[in-house]
């Protein structure tokens, strides 16, 4: 990658929106090139100014006092609500059987007219702020299901890319007391690693990779004659919350797990079936709980 290619991907990659392998190829021209890294900065600079901006949160209360700002409805719904109001005030029903409350006195200067001009323009703008309110949190919901669904596949892409790269080991050891310092100042936690081929899941090595747009310890186990990644992230890093172990499921055709041990929230993928990863996680939590 040169710096033509690079240069448009940098904000991408600051907000966290490539993919793993454009990450890598856009930290590893970074690496080596002085003026892409000084842009880098300066856009990582103005994220995390604009990420520390004073935030205010909406005050106590304020969705009551809202829904106490509607109009009731009628047993008719709508359109009879609207209607009965239209009969009250003498109008006809405006579109579609529907009318606004009648402003009297808008442009005559009478006291009662601004009163009511007023109350009608209050209700109307409490509902534009309930379906306003309504309309964010649904798009938060969709996003965070997004977002988790997105984890789940970078956790599987990883996995096979590994596979197929042939760069599925960058330490190559079934010895954990090689395999552990290797990670020693390439990333900012220490990944507890343990060999579990007494439990038929030997240790042969580990490498590095980029998933949720951060770069994260893998311990590579074998299983039979099938691979089965580790994933070790910190705790809060591992893409969606996790509130409690989640058994191991399927998919597009790989076998997860997730759970939390050892300080650490491990996510395990392998082609074999969902059993390999029981059986794994078993062994792992028995070793680092000292059993």
């Amino acid at each position: 990658m040169n710096c033509d290619e690079a240069r448009p991907l940098v904000d991408a990659s600051v907000d966290r929106e490539l993919s793993a392998a454009d990450e890598w190829r856009v930290r590893e021209h970074l690496a080596g090139c002085a003026q892409c890294r000084r842009e880098a900065q300066a856009v990582q600079a103005i994220s995390k100014a604009t990420k520390s901006a004073a935030y205010y949160r909406a005050p106590e209360g304020l969705a009551a006092r809202i829904a106490a700002a509607l109009p009731p409805v009628a047993s008719g719904g709508e359109a009879g609500f609207a209607q009965a109001a239209d009969a009250r005030r003498g109008r006809r029903p405006g579109w579609s059987g529907l009318s606004w409350p009648r402003l009297e006195g808008f442009g005559r200067g009478g006291g009662a007219g601004v009163g009511t001009q007023s109350a009608g323009f209050g209700w109307l703008a409490g509902a534009l702020l309930v379906l306003c309110a309504l309309g964010f949190a649904a798009a938060l919901n969709l996003r965070h299901s997004a977002a988790g669904g997105e984890f789940v596949d970078e956790i599987v892409s990883s996995h096979v890319r590994a596979q197929i790269s042939g760069r599925d080991l960058d330490v190559i050891s079934t010895d954990k007391h090689t395999v552990k310092p290797w990670f020693n100042g390439r990333i900012d936690y220490a990944p507890p690693v343990e060999d579990l081929a007494a439990a038929g899941y030997p240790l042969v090595g580990g490498r590095l990779d980029y998933v949720g747009r951060e770069r994260v310890a893998v311990l590579v186990y074998h299983y039979r004659k099938h691979v089965v990644d580790l994933y070790a992230f910190p705790p809060g890093d591992a893409g969606p919350a996790l509130t409690a172990s989640a058994p191991p499921r399927t998919h597009d055709g790989y076998a997860l797990a997730r759970w939390q041990a050892g300080g650490m929230t491990w996510w395990a993928v392998t082609d074999a079936g969902p059993e390999a990863l029981t059986g794994l996680q078993a062994a792992l939590d028995a070793r680092l709980s000292g059993n």
